[in-house]
């Protein structure tokens, strides 16, 4: 088993859909990249925290490659606007890859220098490729949040 972890934008439409991919074991909702301990989602959206809404992948990685998740992950959202995915704004709505080995940075921004030679996206890409710091989960509302509610996407 191995871990991925991204921020595109609001965690629960990208929870749902990383969830359809064949090779995820589960997907949470948290926090990551900021400096406040066990944040909680009224401090992360004072954009005071530095904290990123992200979701942390479980996946095998004999059933779906790194690369792929990286796939869907551009494809879930435009990693050219800066701190802000559609009508969110704020820093926590980054996109980021918060990566778990040296392998997984090496591969994401090769990722990035190839999307960025194919000219896939009108305007630089903004991406941050950092370390993995600690995962919050976030609280338990969040997790599933659109399937809960019987719905099958959101707004990304």
């Amino acid at each position: 088993m191995a871990k991925a972890t991204f921020g595109a934008g609001c965690f629960w439409g990208v929870e749902a859909s990383f969830r359809q991919l064949h090779g995820v074991q589960d997907v949470a909702a948290g926090y990551e990249g900021g400096k406040l301990d066990n944040p909680t989602y009224r401090d992360v959206c004072t954009d005071l925290t530095g904290h990123a809404e992200v979701v942390e992948i479980d996946f095998n990685p004999d059933e779906i490659r790194f690369e792929q998740l990286l796939e869907a992950f551009f494809g879930l959202h435009d990693p050219t606007q800066l701190n802000r995915q559609g009508p969110d704004w704020g820093t926590q709505y980054r996109s980021v890859i918060f990566y778990h080995s040296p392998e997984q940075q090496t591969v994401a921004q090769a990722f990035i220098d190839r999307l960025t030679a194919e000219k896939r996206f009108p305007r630089p890409i903004v991406t941050q490729v950092v370390p993995a710091a600690t995962f919050w989960r976030a609280e338990e509302y969040h997790q599933r949040y659109l399937e809960k509610r019987g719905l099958a996407t959101c707004h990304i």
